[in-house]
């Protein structure tokens, strides 16, 4: 039976808004969350980017729901410090805690000023800091030198069973390479016949655990609304990569993404005003294998949206 969880989204609303606005998805009847994790919006329109971590300690206690968090280690996080972070929120909420990890964006890495690495190598460093945190969690001391350096690095709060690590993953090459360390798997919403692809590769090489997927929408009570909502906030975020890992402030994505058209928009986002339409896209992600999927309305008002996915659409889901 597929879990519909709730997508937090830092880089567009306030931390202490979202709290809330967790908690009034748990009351609307969600069964799970997600965070996102940025250290910079995607554009200056949304405006935000509170702490991830700090978040999440507060919203796994004003909750009883399970969180997952994404996060990018091995630049503007050292391996050892994520470890930490998840073995404490572990601890503190056995059971309810997983975290998702991924070769991260240019926008939000490139704080440090250290180069950002070309992708094969930013995909060797994630292995290297898998490794690192699975020793770590598991009690390890540890030292490695490598696209990562850690020297007895031990941690000393740890869960009695270590949290998983799930792999996240946009393309059927990188879903059959996560299938050789991850505990599960996370990827964005595209066209049914892609992610049907890209879940196949992560069971066809072995992927355990399972397969989750965030869903971008925009719901209002009119088709203009719905879009212009989406447009405005979400026009950013259309580009495939190498443009969304590799361009590193939100001023230059809200450049090229200036002339962005809305059926642009509908290619990435779920518009409509149409509350069974949307219950019907999201049967058929489950159907073609999700088992977890985190709505994200794209839209920074979210109490709306809340009240009306929980009483009109999420009962026909179930």
């Amino acid at each position: 039976m597929t879990t519909y969880g709730f997508h937090s989204s830092h880089e567009q609303i306030h931390p202490a808004e979202l709290l809330k606005a967790v908690t009034r998805a748990e009351q609307a009847g969600f069964e799970a969350a997600m965070s996102s994790d940025h250290f910079s919006p995607w554009s200056e329109r949304q405006g935000q980017s509170g702490f991830a971590w700090s978040w999440l300690g507060a919203a796994l206690q004003a909750t009883e729901l399970p969180f997952g968090v994404v996060n990018a280690p091995g630049q503007r996080y050292h391996p050892a410090i994520i470890a930490q972070a998840i073995g404490t929120l572990g601890a503190m909420f056995p059971g309810r805690f997983w975290a998702a990890l991924g070769t991260g964006e240019a926008s939000n890495e490139h704080i440090t000023g250290d180069r950002w690495p070309r992708k094969e190598l930013r995909t060797t460093r994630l292995r290297e800091c898998v490794d690192v945190i699975r020793a770590l969690l598991a009690g390890e001391e540890v030292s490695h030198d490598g696209l990562v350096t850690v020297d007895r690095a031990r941690l000393w709060t740890r869960p009695e069973v270590p949290p998983k690590l799930v792999g996240a993953a946009v393309s059927v090459e990188t879903a059959r390479w996560c299938a050789e360390w991850a505990d599960g798997l996370i990827t964005v919403n595209g066209p049914l016949e892609k992610l049907r692809e890209v879940v196949g590769a992560y069971r066809d090489a072995g992927g355990r655990g399972k397969a989750a997927l965030q869903v971008h929408l925009s719901w209002a009570e009119s088709e203009e609304e719905a879009m212009a909502i989406a447009h405005d906030q979400w026009r950013s975020n259309v580009f495939s990569p190498p443009v969304s890992w590799d361009l590193d402030t939100a001023e230059l994505f809200d450049v090229v993404s200036a002339e962005v058209s809305p059926s642009k928009i509908a290619e990435v986002v779920n518009v409509s005003s149409d509350l069974g339409w949307h219950a019907a896209r999201l049967n058929e992600y489950a159907e073609a294998g999700f088992e977890e999927i985190y709505l994200h309305h794209v839209g920074q008002e979210q109490s709306a949206y809340i009240d009306v996915f929980g009483a009109k659409v999420l009962p026909q889901l179930r």
